[in-house]
């Protein structure tokens, strides 16, 4: 008998643009490469008016413009994260410019370099937990009352499997996550009456970090793959767009203060 188990289906192609979120606007924040832009462009293609919250022009303005060159509307508005006053700002001009905001997707982060606790420098964790966690909390800020006018609003937090399980490699890496989920279900409960929800994406992806870490270590996209029941990394705007667009949309209006592991299979501790 032969007992060769069938290859892994490859990744989803593209869906055809939809309007599940046609008259939504939604801010992404580290929007320019990876995750971000494959759910700014997925959300964008349901209709979505896309706010492209990138650190750098360089990064933000292309994904804007290709958005727009796909019949999309989107916008580059460049915001450092790292800091309360330019996301306050990026929320305003998005106000501004489209009279409302109902989705806030925060992705942006920074940090993530492997090494042992006794031998990281406290710089990181100050990096980790500016992008994760207090970042997370000024989005949270800066958008309630919008999110609240909303008859949709929806807070998204970019969290990791590591944040549940913990990381070997970069032991500050998962504290910092874990905080986002955290705040994800204590805004829930405090969110609740208000009409928003609020959840947590964590994402296994093809990005950019990703690639680069693929080019120095060879072995390890086999061995992430290997581990992976669906037997293939994710893609971030079939893969974890998809989930992200559930959840800015009215099909998730009963899921709150829970985290969606999108990545094929290989953490199952929730």
């Amino acid at each position: 008998m032969d007992v060769t188990p069938p290859s892994a289906p490859a990744s989803a192609s593209t869906p055809a643009p939809g309007d599940r979120l046609r008259g939504r606007v939604a801010i992404v924040t580290g929007a320019g490469q990876g995750v971000g832009e494959g759910i700014a462009r997925r959300l964008a293609a349901e209709g979505a008016a896309v706010v492209i919250a990138a650190r750098r022009a360089a990064t933000g303005e292309p994904v804007a413009a290709a958005i727009r060159a796909d019949g999309g509307e989107a916008v580059c508005i460049v915001t450092d994260v790292t800091a309360r006053a330019p996301i306050e700002a990026c929320v305003a001009a998005t106000v501004q410019r489209y009279g409302h905001l109902d989705v806030l997707v925060h992705n942006a982060f920074a940090g993530g370099v492997a090494s042992r606790l006794e031998d990281t420098p406290p710089e990181a964790w100050f990096q980790m937990s500016t992008t994760s966690a207090w970042a997370s909390f000024w989005c949270a800020q800066a958008a309630h009352p919008h999110l609240a006018a909303s008859d949709q609003g929806r807070l998204i937090l970019l969290t990791s499997p590591s944040g549940v399980e913990g990381s070997a490699n970069i032991p500050l890496y998962s504290p910092a996550k874990a905080a986002q989920r955290a705040i994800a279900k204590s805004l829930a409960r405090e969110w609740g009456p208000d009409g928003i929800t609020v959840n947590c994406i964590a994402p296994v992806a093809e990005t950019p970090a990703l690639t680069g870490a693929f080019a120095q270590v060879p072995t390890l996209r086999g061995a992430i793959e290997a581990r992976t029941p669906l037997g293939r990394i994710g893609d971030p705007t079939t893969d974890i767009g998809g989930v992200a667009l559930f959840l800015a949309s009215a099909d998730s209006a009963y899921v709150s203060g829970q985290t969606i592991v999108c990545d094929g299979g290989s953490f199952l501790g929730l």
